[in-house]
């Protein structure tokens, strides 16, 4: 089966080109990133969105920024460059990929200290451009290795977007969805709308439609009830920081959904590449949990919904405990409890390398 897929953030010259996501999905628009604090602003707005494209857009931006500048002396250029790249990382904190990506370009100012102001700039494109490619390929993998937990006519629970659009390949929740179809494999998916800013609803129905697959999106309340009436196999979400012990920390809604899969016997995954994995925190109350502004929710999409004098709780993520989860789905395969036994092979291959565990 033929399968159209958007591609949420590439090059196009040197310009980082991204979806505008805000506008989806009654508009589709393609926009091109160079000066840095559009990319910032882009990021924030969550124009490109989703932990492995932010990180992918910030690893391309942070080059793309860097591109007007390449007639500055050497020590201007590299001082620029860090401060870009401080702008980038700041930009959304809680999501582990940015950081990751952004640092592993950054790096090559330190790691090639002799390096003219072009030679610096072509070894940072081409380190974006691998972060983008990996990053391909590590969804595909991601979707094979899921693939054997979905069965002829299996409907899956899907939470926020974790899919094409927030990742530089098919996704990585919705990565086992798209192959399962490319195989002739039926599968129904049930999509919650994800409140407040309606990712799923907005996005992951838009792109699941898209490509002809089989969705019916829900209420956030009514997930509960969709387990149940639907007849849910399995959830399926995406993650933006996951550390030591297991917990996760993805859209907001995803602990509730953890806890209803869990009262209806239903296992309960999280799809990510190993990217997404902070083990240098060991529990997710380390996490730092963005705060959106409270106009997200009171004032949606710009129509008042709420009181001017009401308080707003508007954090953009929450942290589900490891007890929850049945497994995270990786490129190198599925970590299964207990997480801090089944992790501690990665990190002991992290420290080999010599990479940080961010």
């Amino acid at each position: 089966m033929s399968i159209e897929i958007p591609r949420a953030v590439r090059w196009h010259g040197d310009s980082v080109r991204i979806i505008d996501q805000t506008l989806l999905p009654t508009e589709y628009r393609e926009v091109d990133l160079v000066q840095i604090d559009d990319l910032v602003e882009a990021i924030r707005a969550l124009r490109v969105r989703g932990a492995p494209a932010i990180g992918i857009a910030g690893a391309m931006g942070l080059v793309a920024s860097l591109k007007p500048y390449l007639d500055l002396s050497e020590p201007e250029l590299r001082a620029r460059l860090m401060r870009h790249a401080d702008q980038l990382r700041a930009a959304r904190p809680t999501g582990a990929n940015l950081k990751w990506a952004v640092d592993r370009v950054a790096a090559l100012a330190t790691e090639l200290p002799a390096a003219t102001n072009v030679e610096l700039w072509r070894k940072m494109r081409a380190e974006a451009t691998a972060i983008l490619e990996e990053d391909r390929e590590m969804c595909r993998q991601i979707g094979e290795h899921g693939l054997p937990l979905l069965d002829q006519g299996s409907t899956v629970l899907t939470h926020c977007n974790a899919g094409a659009l927030a990742t530089g390949g098919i996704g990585t929740a919705l990565a086992p969805l798209y192959l399962a179809a490319e195989r002739g494999l039926r599968v129904k998916i049930v999509a919650t709308e994800t409140r407040p800013l309606l990712q799923g609803s907005r996005l992951t129905a838009w792109e699941l439609g898209r490509a002809g697959l089989d969705v019916t999106l829900v209420a956030d309340g009514a997930a509960a009830a969709a387990m149940h009436r639907l007849g849910v196999n399995v959830v399926i979400v995406g993650a933006d920081r996951i550390v030591a012990n297991g917990d996760v920390a993805n859209k907001i809604g995803t602990y509730a959904l953890a806890i209803a899969a869990a009262h209806h016997g239903i296992p309960f995954y999280v799809a990510a590449p190993t990217s997404t994995f902070d083990l240098t925190l060991s529990s997710g109350e380390e996490i730092r949990i963005e705060e959106r502004a409270a106009e997200e929710l009171s004032r949606g999409f710009g129509r008042q919904t709420a009181p001017d004098d009401v308080a707003v709780f508007s954090e953009a993520f929450d942290v589900t405990p490891a007890r929850l989860i049945a497994g995270l789905i990786t490129e190198k395969g599925i970590f299964r409890p207990p997480y801090r036994e089944s992790l501690a092979a990665l990190s002991e291959s992290r420290k080999k390398r010599g990479e940080c565990s961010e």
